[in-house]
This record gives C-alpha cells, sequence and structure tokens, in this order.
C-alpha cells in the first residue's frame, strides 16, 4: 500500500500569550491588553496546520498528566490527529511564554517543552511505524535532537520524504544535514547556522548553497514579509509572500508555513507549487491572533492560492 500522509515529531506546549504595547524591562511591570491560553509547541502547530490544510496527520510527542496534557488530547481529537504521544507523571506538560506586540503583531517567545524534552530515541522507535507509514516525515529542534536525528534516520531508510525545520536556533549533529529533503529555516536561523546575515535574496542565496554543501537535498528558507527561497541543485526560486491587508499576529507564521508546505508534499505537490501552497497558508494565519487556532482551513488555503 502506498504511503500517505504527514508524521511529525514534536512538542506539544500550552502557549500562554500576552497582549502588550511592548515588552517590559527587567524589574519593571506593565499593563497588557489581552491574554489566552491555548494549544501550542512547533510540532503541535505544525500537526494542526497540515490536518487542516487537508492531510492525514499522525504526531509523536509526549505529554504530562495534567490539566495541559488533557488541553493536548482534546485538540489532537478536536482535528482529526492520530496522537501517537506517551503520557507521564514525572514531568508536567511544557508551556511557553507568548509576548505579542498588540500593533504590528511582532512576537518573542520563551519555551520550556517539559514532558517533550524527556522524548528519547527509544520512544522514536516505538512509533516508528507511524514514521515508515507516512509519505512526508517532520520535525524540528524543541525535543532534543537526537530524537530528532532517529525519526529522520527511520524516515529516509524508509524512502519517507523527510522535511527538518531546525527550530528554535539550537546545534544539532550534522549528520541530519545529509538526511533532508527539504531544510527549512527562517531567516535568523539561517543566518546563525551559515555566520552571515541574510540581507538580501543574494543572501539567502549563498546561505542555500552552504546548506547544500551541508548534505541538504533542498533548502527553503522563509524571509518572513520577503516571502520564501526555494534553493536546490537544480534550481533557485525566489516566491513572494502572498499579500494581505492586516498583519495582526506573527507568532505561527513558519509553522503554518511548515504544514501547510508538507501537506501539500503528501498530496503530491511540485515542491515549488507546496512552497506556493505553504506561503498562503501563512499569509492567512497572520491575519488572526493565536497559533493553532489561527491555521486556516484546505478551501481557505486553495482559494487564496488559486488567486495568485
Amino acid at each position: 500500500m502506498k504511503n500517505s500522509g504527514v508524521c511529525i515529531l514534536g512538542v506539544f506546549v500550552a502557549d500562554t500569550a500576552y497582549l502588550a504595547k511592548r515588552m517590559p524591562g527587567i524589574g519593571e511591570t506593565i499593563s497588557g491588553s489581552g491574554f489566552s491560553v491555548g494549544p501550542g509547541g512547533k510540532g503541535s502547530n505544525q500537526a494542526v496546520a497540515a490536518a487542516r490544510a487537508g492531510a492525514q496527520v499522525a504526531f509523536i510527542s509526549k505529554i504530562g498528566i495534567d490539566t495541559f496534557g488533557d488541553l493536548a488530547i482534546e485538540t489532537f481529537a478536536r482535528e482529526g490527529i492520530l496522537a501517537k504521544v506517551t503520557r507521564t507523571s514525572d514531568v508536567a506538560t511544557g508551556a511557553a511564554f507568548i509576548y505579542v506586540n498588540e500593533t504590528n503583531g511582532d512576537n518573542a517567545i520563551i519555551v520550556y517543552p517539559g514532558a517533550a524534552g524527556t522524548i528519547s530515541i527509544d520512544d522514536v522507535e516505538s512509533h516508528a511505524s507511524a514514521i515508515q507509514a507516512a509519505a512526508v516525515f517532520v520535525t524540528q529542534l524543541e525535543q532534543p535532537a537526537a530524537a530528532a536525528l532517529r525519526g529522520l534516520e527511520i524516515a529516509r531508510s524508509s524512502g519517507v520524504t523527510t522535511v527538518f525545520n531546525p527550530a528554535p536556533a539550537e546545534t544539532f549533529p550534522e549528520e541530519i544535514y545529509g538526511l533532508c529533503d527539504y531544510f527549512i529555516p527562517n531567516e535568523t536561523e539561517a543566518a546563525s547556522l551559515v555566520g552571515f546575515s541574510l540581507e538580501t535574496i543574494a543572501d539567502a542565496r549563498r546561505a542555500g548553497d552552504v546548506f547544500l554543501e551541508r548534505g541538504v537535498t533542498a533548502a527553503i528558507i522563509t524571509l518572513g514579509h520577503r516571502g520564501v527561497l526555494y534553493h536546490s541543485g537544480e534550481q533557485s526560486i525566489h516566491i513572494p509572500a502572498f499579500p494581505v491587508e492586516t498583519v495582526v499576529d506573527t507568532t505561527g507564521a513558519g509553522d503554518a508555513f511548515v504544514g501547510g508546505f508538507s501537506a501539500a508534499l503528501a498530496d503530491a505537490f511540485d515542491p515549488v507549487d507546496a512552497v506556493r501552497f505553504g506561503c498562503a497558508t501563512a499569509a492567512i494565519a497572520v491575519t488572526r491572533r493565536g497559533t493553532a487556532g489561527a491555521m486556516p482551513r484546505r478551501l481557505e488555503i486553495e482559494t487564496l492560492y488559486r488567486s495568485h
């Protein structure tokens, strides 16, 4: 039987989001203008994005036996995500502090992965069948890098397309590069990995060359309002961002892109078209507050994608 759908290894945390005019300084207290609690974590956000974009999604993670863990299970059930999740009483489910600028939607985030920070190689291997059954496997760096590496190894050895999002910008084993069909950093993460800033598209192409030299098949560098660079040995294409009227919250934009892109890949899109589909997914997400809750549905994405 042909592999199908998207399998994601990653973190679930509860997002606690604070809306304010600015970040407070050390020792300072300021008034906020909004607050919310909801499902978050890069892996979980990407899973929700991919599921809403039309993919069958399995999500591998680890959560606590607590209120935030219950929120995770409720979220996966509501979104139709197959939860390959271990629950533990040893460590609480993680949480994230998210500051959102009330004027322009810019954000700053602190993540504590909690139980998901203890995901081990054994945990990944116990769910190897979910990885092997997928068309596309996705992972990031909020859980331990050794777990990400093992997931990518299982996927690659099984002929599953691999997507690696090196976020947050932590160190990881060099051998991960060679296991990546698609390597997706944002401009800040790419700069930290190559040692120079990405001020221009030419800089992004130069960074893409570095990633190709390190072993990736294609580098996809997200550049915020400047769009995305798709860079492989065969082609280098700058895809502009889809125009939107008002940016409300950029917190989940990268996860929206990865989820939409991966869903499109699993649906047999050409990679460059999948990038455009991911861009459309992110463009809609930034017009809404929140992370998982801001992810658009397939019909919305297709409408914007086809209009451009």
